[in-house]
């Protein structure tokens, strides 16, 4: 064979292999299965595989709580599912994890030993305090958040709540109230009645008295739900969003779908596009358990993290992922798979960072949330290299759109997308978006920020640039040279003059002298 028409085997034999540890969690609940497969690469975990099924264990438990053989049935059904999915993977690998219903059944036992002959992998029924602990540490590592964070997830059998900062839970209780418990309660034939959602919410409100009082004392900064019943709720929320970014959840619009829901008069008559057929016959459970949860603690606003259980799970399987800054470790992943030339985007992420601070009080960028957006801006502005050199602002903004990205928000990942599409040639405002969180004036004031500090390092060079005064006005920014500098550096000069030009788009001045 000749050399010209050999395999391109040895090229990827010398090519960089990053250590990478494949995981996997299994959600054993009330009302589904999850089943997640990961792997950890550059100190990122990244998803590769999810299944979820309904199996509603928790319509199997009777009043002496024994859980029937047909729901045991539907449950090993899906592990035998799960084990043609795990085959090959390491014990240490692996966790499984069983919640509210074997935590309540009396003959939970038997189906563990049913499940062993199964799936080689030990079942752990978890405590109810273990699971809300598990569902906080998955949205403390994929959701970033400076203060006090109320976490709610409604689960088939049991609702967790669990106070936290940072990376701990302060306070974790565990409900029983579920979705499928409480369609069984409230919502047996289907029937959606008023009277019906009153009971529930007053059920609910009454649970919850126990509690009540040390969750206000301790209090919370945001709120945030989890749960395919939360999700639901979430999604039809956003029905009625005057634009496309996500609203949260509010209790009028928690009031507004009981309404709705009432006018259809039953499960089987709910005509919401966005809810699924199996969620149908226990969505109305879900929506009076989160309108007393709204009701008992005063909840002004929820906004729904897809991440929980299972990926509280991972993260506690991995100990390197532990404790880190969750946006850190997502912008360091990003960098490395996109082999982000790391000393420009230090040098420009420096600069950036020097004129945010001289230009943040004229400018009124006074939140901290501001300088920080630019920073990841500029330490990833240039991801879509690996794309294509040429019009990389767009493959830059492509993907820090739809990347996954832990820690982001969806109106933050616009936002660093909207930066880093401007970064470079004319400024689009078309393509500059209208945002809920981020004034428009404060969002122009940041590309031109990111854009001139890429203009002045240019060269790609340490210590190239010399010491520059910088001062800003209301719409100005003034950058005052040593004399002399720009005498043989006709190209900067050039450069900084088609700057200037540009940013008159936006109604900002830049003045060098």
């Amino acid at each position: 064979m000749s050399r010209h028409n050999a395999p391109p085997i040895a090229a990827f034999e010398q090519a960089e292999r990053r250590e990478v540890t494949k995981v996997a969690a299994l959600d054993i609940g009330s009302n589904s299965f999850h089943l997640v497969v990961a792997r950890i690469v550059a100190g990122s975990v990244q998803l590769l595989h999810t299944v979820k099924q309904k199996v509603r264990l928790a319509q199997g438990l009777d009043e002496n709580d024994v859980l029937s053989q047909q729901a045991m049935d539907r449950g090993l059904a899906m592990l035998r599912v799960v084990a043609d999915t795990l085959k090959g993977f390491e014990p240490d690998n692996v966790r499984i994890v069983a919640t509210h219903t074997l935590r309540k059944a009396t003959n939970a036992k038997q189906f563990i030993k049913a499940a062993k002959a199964i799936i080689p992998y030990p079942i752990e029924v978890i405590s109810g305090t273990e699971e809300a602990r598990l569902i906080y540490s998955g949205v403390a590592h994929t959701n970033y958040h400076e203060g006090k964070r109320l976490v709610i997830d409604i689960g088939g059998g049991s609702t967790e709540f669990v106070i936290g900062e940072g990376f701990e839970a302060k306070l974790c209780r565990s409900i029983q109230m579920g979705c499928v418990s409480y369609t069984q309660q409230f919502f047996a034939k289907g029937e959606l009645k008023a009277k019906a959602f009153e009971k529930a919410i007053t059920t609910v409100e009454q649970e919850l008295e126990l509690i009540e009082g040390k969750y206000q004392a301790m209090g919370w900064d945001l709120c945030i739900g989890t749960s395919g019943t939360i999700k639901a709720l979430f999604k039809l929320v956003q029905l009625d969003r005057p634009n496309g970014h996500d609203i949260p959840i509010t209790l009028k619009s928690l009031k507004n779908l009981m309404k709705q829901c009432v006018d259809c008069g039953h499960a089987d008559k709910l005509s919401f596009s966005d809810l699924s057929e199996d969620r149908k016959p226990v969505i109305a459970a879900g929506l009076a358990i989160l309108i007393g949860i709204f009701k008992t603690f005063k909840i002004d606003n929820l906004y729904y993290s897809s991440a929980a259980l299972r990926e509280g799970v991972i993260y506690e399987m991995e100990d390197t992922l532990h404790h880190q800054n969750i946006r850190t470790r997502t912008a360091s992943s990003m960098a490395s798979r996109y082999d982000v030339d790391a000393a420009h985007a230090q040098l420009v992420f420096n600069t950036a960072m020097t004129l945010f601070d001289a230009c943040a009080k004229a400018w009124k960028l006074n939140q901290a949330e501001n300088r920080s957006m630019l920073g990841w801006a500029a330490l990833l502005h240039e991801v879509g290299l690996q794309v294509n050199s040429r019009g990389v602002q767009r493959h830059s903004a492509y993907i820090l759109t739809n990347a996954d990205m832990p820690g982001f928000t969806q109106e933050q990942q616009e936002l660093l997308a909207t930066l880093v599409r401007n970064h470079r040639k004319k400024i689009r405002t078309q393509d500059i978006v209208e945002f809920n969180q981020y004034d428009s004036d404060v969002v122009h004031k940041l590309i031109v920020l990111l854009r001139l500090a890429v203009v002045l390092n240019i060269k790609r060079q340490a210590n190239y640039l010399p010491d520059i005064a910088i001062t800003a006005e209301k719409t100005q920014c003034t950058l005052q040279f040593p004399t002399n500098w720009f005498a043989n550096r006709p190209i900067i000069t050039a450069d900084l003059e088609q700057e200037r030009q540009y940013w008159q788009v936006l109604n900002l001045s830049l003045v060098v002298t």
